[in-house]
């Protein structure tokens, strides 16, 4: 059957593309301040953490993992899921992993990981801090694409994940650079704001000195800058990498770069030295990469009369050994929201949705041991009337009827009563029982 739409098309399509921007900064691209995960990567995790691929158990196939992530939770693309399962198993891309690789899952020279089929991967130690109480109600849960199976709306993490590790995104009309930092730092000022009603950035910046990248490098930031990118959570700073002077024979010497900036592919800073040494814009002799675990990149100047700290900043200025990093602070708020928050602000969010999903988890406890003491009571009113009990239930038609009536029990005690098996009528039992009250 045709419909037949008699409206300005101009109208039209911009409802159609405001629904898409909305679905993809929310279902894709923005990070949620709370976890500081992207649904691909929660998806990711939870899917590991159902497969119990935690740090102590062994690994799975990533095309396992993969697979498993498709078809309960995330119906895109099988290779979009393992480049941001790849991503959270690189230490270079991520100040502390979540995820655990074992085979080659690419390196910092920009050389792609092996096919899914090939790498195996699990859960990291850190992944545990994700799972607090996940499954005593600390955390709300929604029905997947398809009905069939219930995912987290959001993880109930310990730590503020969105500034650990970081995010990066773009998304319709808006994008989300976040930079890593120092877990210690973020906790130290975790305590000044629950200590205090009233924080100043000021003091927040006493103790978090800036961004802590996984790679290194030497950051570049002003006073009145740092103030500006956590006030705002919008602005720049440059990153310049870190490198040693060595002396040779004869008055020679060579620089030797150990540390380069975070996201800058290796080999691109090869090849930029290599090109500006062709075209006689470097006076070096030669580069020459001698990384393995650890990057060293030589350069050697032509002559020794060239002055070290001057050569380097003319590297700098040529080629990706200096950047400048931008930063962007736009994440969502309670997952629906978007916006472009400063740290405090983002810091009192992640603290908020800690209360909350401690006071849910605490509710959820103490239920369940509310009920378990009213079983226990149960039991009580069991042994002190065994053979009535017993008389009821094997000649009455109701049994749970008039064992409600005589001995006042609730709905819940009867039913534990009536499920009671033969072999827990012992003396010792009876023992265990007043015990285990006790001790609740």
């Amino acid at each position: 059957m045709n419909n037949i739409y008699k409206k300005n098309i101009d109208n039209i399509l911009s409802q159609k593309y405001l629904s898409y921007a909305i679905s993809t900064i929310i279902s894709r691209s923005l990070p949620d301040v709370r976890d500081g995960l992207k649904p691909v990567h929660r998806r990711i995790i939870y899917s590991m953490y159902q497969l119990k691929l935690f740090n102590s158990s062994s690994y799975k196939k990533s095309a396992r993992i993969v697979g498993d992530v498709m078809g309960k939770f995330h119906p895109h693309g099988d290779q979009a899921i393992y480049d941001s399962l790849v991503r959270m198993a690189q230490n270079f891309s991520t100040r502390i992993k979540i995820v655990d690789g074992q085979g080659n899952f690419g390196n910092i020279d920009g050389d792609n990981p092996a096919a899914m089929r090939y790498t195996e991967a699990r859960l990291q130690k850190y992944a545990n801090y994700f799972f607090d109480g996940i499954e005593e109600n600390s955390v709300n849960f929604k029905e997947n694409y398809d009905g069939q199976n219930l995912e987290p709306e959001v993880l109930p993490s310990q730590l503020p994940n969105i500034l650990i590790n970081g995010a990066m995104g773009i998304a319709v009309g808006m994008a989300t650079n976040i930079p890593p930092h120092n877990v210690v730092e973020l906790i130290d000022a975790l305590k000044l704001i629950l200590r205090k009603d009233k924080v100043s950035l000021s003091e927040i910046l006493k103790i978090i000195n800036g961004p802590d990248l996984p790679t290194g490098g030497s950051i570049i930031l002003e006073t009145n800058e740092k103030k500006e990118i956590y006030k705002y959570g919008k602005g720049s700073f440059t990153i310049n990498s870190q490198y040693q002077i060595e002396e040779l024979k004869n008055g020679l010497y060579q620089i030797v770069v150990t540390e380069i900036p975070f996201q800058v592919n290796k080999v691109k800073i090869i090849e930029q030295l290599a090109n500006n040494i062709n075209n006689k814009k470097l006076p070096l002799d030669d580069v020459v990469d001698e990384s393995d675990e650890n990057i060293r990149i030589v350069l050697r100047p032509k002559t020794r009369n060239i002055n070290a700290k001057k050569l380097i900043s003319l590297c700098f200025k040529l080629t990706d050994l200096s950047i400048k990093y931008s930063c962007n602070f736009n994440v969502l708020i309670d997952g629906l929201e978007p916006k472009q928050v400063g740290i405090i602000e983002i810091l009192s969010n992640f603290l908020q949705h800690r209360k909350i999903s401690i006071k849910r988890k605490s509710n959820f406890n103490i239920e369940k041991l509310k009920k378990r003491l009213e079983i226990l009571k149960g039991y009580q009113i069991v042994f002190k009337n065994l053979n009535s009990i017993i008389k009821i239930i094997r000649t009455k038609d109701n049994p749970k009827k008039e064992l409600i009536k005589k001995f006042k029990l609730s709905d819940l005690q009867c039913e534990s009563i009536l499920s009671m098996r033969l072999g827990s009528l012992r003396k010792i039992d009876e023992k265990n029982i007043k015990d285990e009250i006790q001790n609740k």
